[in-house]
């Protein structure tokens, strides 16, 4: 089986067991908190790795996160190690929040631009993509800078890429001047 389905099945089930406990944002807390800790590079390798057992196992995650996480996610970590399932904790907790997200009609737009936006300019953009109800209700703006786009912008959610970027731009005009039938008719 994939990972991906291993990890999308796994988080369905702890997502459908906090939905019916009233738990869901509590242990998204959690969630979130262990995949900041699990991109410590050294906490990674010992859960992927063979030769630490799983008793092991559950004893450093009993001193990281016991009486921090919830009793519900220290079960379904517990469950997870028994079932030899700790490779994929990563992928589950990503999986988790993705669900989390639809659940709750929370988009992640992703906004790359050339230089860096001023506070009002996020704003705005925000504010015309929520207007714009191709999103969910809630919008999770996430900005990043890319110089190689010389000017302009980019966003991208979901399946759905939006290039208004001079670098784009300048390479469609590149390739219509390079697909351009008269050119050979005017040098001729």
């Amino acid at each position: 089986m994939s990972v991906q389905r291993i990890a999308s099945r796994y988080a369905k089930s702890l997502i459908d067991l906090a939905k019916e406990q009233g738990k869901l944002d509590r242990i998204l807390e959690d969630v979130e908190s262990f995949k900041e800790v699990s991109k410590n590079r050294d906490f990674l390798l010992m859960l992927k790795s063979p030769v630490v057992k799983a008793d092991t196992k559950e004893k450093v995650f009993n001193q990281l996160f016991g009486g921090k996480y919830d009793e519900m996610t220290m079960a379904f970590l517990r469950i997870l190690l028994r079932k030899g399932r700790e490779a994929q904790l990563s992928e589950i907790a990503n999986e988790y929040i993705l669900q989390y997200k639809v659940i709750n009609h929370i988009s992640t737009v992703k906004l790359v631009t050339a230089a860096p936006l001023s506070e009002d300019a996020v704003k705005a953009i925000h504010a015309k993509i929520l207007a714009s109800g191709a999103t969910g209700k809630t919008v999770e703006l996430v900005t990043q800078v890319d110089p190689e786009l010389i000017g302009g912008f980019v966003i991208q959610f979901e399946d759905r890429l939006y290039d208004a970027s001079v670098a784009h731009k300048l390479g469609i005009m590149k390739k219509n001047f390079k697909d351009n039938l008269y050119i050979s008719q005017i040098m001729a």
